[in-house]
């Protein structure tokens, strides 16, 4: 009976074409995006594209504007029931908080507001800022929570729509947790369990827009920055 034996230098080709095959199955693969751009998808032990985890600057990007988009969502919802339980006001003129006079009237991003710009200019502002205040500070603090999400999500590999639950539930309580200690709200134990699931609801609303969101544009643009 013969026997073939290898020579070292074929025992040395077979170990380098194993080792390269080995390589090019981990290596990320190379595509190029509707833009034009170059990104790189990572290939998982199973062989599915993985997408590239966002850059913090594009993930931040990205975050300010789904956070935007998230607020625009909950601020749909919050309307829709406005308009159920019988406001007459235009969506426009409710949103902007239209005939918003004085700070007595004034819900509580408008307070946090006139606080923060208070205590930084040391100059009290006038009652007919009161609306202006409320809308910018509602929108700025819908997009940082945007932003912050951003930067989490962002960092994953596989983020998911998902993950926009625990996130709006996160910013809801966080506010239940905030605002009575600034003498906003009262504890959270003294609201009815309808209020508080009806608030809920809306910031879960706001978290769901904002991953959704964040998941579409990350797509689009192929998750690089």
């Amino acid at each position: 009976m013969s026997t073939s034996l290898r020579t070292p230098i074929q025992t040395h080709r077979a170990f380098r074409a194993r080792r390269t095959a080995a390589l090019e199955r981990r290596r990320p693969a190379v595509r190029t995006t509707a833009h034009g751009r170059r990104g790189l998808t990572a290939i998982s032990s199973n062989g599915r594209a993985r997408r590239s985890a966002m850059t913090p600057l594009g993930a931040l990007a990205r975050g300010l504007f789904a956070g935007a988009l998230g607020t625009a969502a909950m601020d749909a919802l919050l309307f829709a029931r406005y308009k159920r339980g019988g406001g007459e006001s235009e969506f426009a003129a409710w949103e902007f908080s239209s005939g918003l006079d004085n700070w007595e009237d004034a819900p509580a991003p408008a307070q946090v507001g006139k606080r923060l710009v208070e205590g930084l200019f040391r100059r009290e502002l006038p009652p007919r800022h009161a609306a202006l205040v409320n809308n910018v500070t509602h929108w700025i603090y819908g997009m940082l929570g945007g932003a912050q999400y951003g930067l989490i999500v962002g960092s994953l590999t596989t983020p998911r729509v998902r993950y926009g639950l625990p996130f709006g539930a996160s910013v809801w309580a966080a506010g239940y947790v905030v605002l009575p200690a600034a003498k906003l709200y009262e504890p959270i134990w003294k609201y009815d369990s309808k209020t508080l699931a009806k608030d809920l609801s809306a910031h879960l609303v706001y978290g769901l827009g904002t991953s959704t969101a964040l998941q579409l544009a990350s797509a689009s643009i192929g998750g690089t920055a």
